[in-house]
């Protein structure tokens, strides 16, 4: 596919995603999330990949849906459709990527560079770990036009900071600024605009030079456990154990330990 509405490039196993409407502070229309559901898939599918960072282009991170677009009739709401017709249309547009990140092994890392609002801030919440710039703005802003989460913030949000704060956000749509995300655990780093992508591309390349499965079958053991027994999580840890071991990886790490030398990971 060809992209406009994204960039997509990959270096040393880190694959990067931007988003590329800066005039729109990268507010995203139909054709920008088919673009970005397609770098997922090819990121996913690509075994050089070993960890992808999402970021936005200019001043902006993602400024959720096109407003005007939606003020018109022909955005991802569809809103000048009949209820029939477009209670289908969040699952058929913008429900693709956080339905593709669900499935996604790898890690998926956020470097918010400016404004993340709206679904913004959800796609921002859709990352397993978030970095942030000094510039970097958050809201929930959804009640602010009488809407309700719809890509997945009402999952994720709650889940990194907690119901009550979760829901005071929701609620007030509130704006607030990087040093807050950092206070309340929504962001793992604030960094000065100029390192920001430098500084996530370093961890991301930490993470593509260690050993994939593990790196991988830890993501996942964490997801699925937030789902289930504690004595299901016990069994599951066995399972994922058992196919750890069976890596090259596996091997390398004790070895390189008794040598007192790095490990060489190859990802196998």
């Amino acid at each position: 596919m060809k992209y406009e509405h994204i960039k997509y490039e990959v270096a040393e196993g880190v694959a990067i995603i931007t988003l590329n409407r800066p005039e729109k502070l990268n507010a995203f229309d139909n054709k920008m999330l088919k673009e970005w559901h397609d770098a997922i898939s090819s990121a996913d599918k690509d075994d050089e990949v070993r960890v992808i960072v999402l970021t936005g282009e200019g001043r902006g991170f993602c400024a959720g849906m096109d407003v005007g677009d939606e003020a018109g009739g022909v955005g991802v709401l569809r809103s000048q459709d009949t209820v029939s017709s477009r209670r289908k249309s969040l699952r058929d547009s913008v429900h693709h990527i956080p339905r593709a990140l669900i499935q996604l092994e790898k890690p998926y890392i956020a470097a918010v560079n400016g404004a993340a609002v709206g679904a913004g801030m959800d796609m921002a919440s859709m990352a397993d770990i978030r970095f942030a710039s000094e510039k970097a703005r958050f809201g929930m802003a959804y009640v602010r036009m009488g809407l309700v989460p719809g890509d997945g913030g009402a999952y994720t949000l709650p889940r990194i900071v907690g119901v009550a704060k979760a829901l005071e956000l929701i609620w007030t749509g509130k704006l607030f600024d990087a040093q807050e995300a950092l206070e309340i655990g929504y962001v793992s780093a604030v960094y000065a605009p100029d390192e920001l992508l430098d500084r996530t591309k370093d961890f991301a390349s930490e993470l593509a030079n260690g050993p994939a499965t593990a790196i991988q079958l830890s993501k996942k053991l964490v997801y699925r456990s937030l789902e289930m027994p504690f004595d299901d999580h016990l069994d599951f840890a066995q399972m994922a154990m058992t196919i750890a071991q069976s890596t090259e990886d596996a091997k390398e790490g004790p070895l390189a330990f008794l040598e007192k030398r790095e490990p060489n990971f190859k990802g196998h």
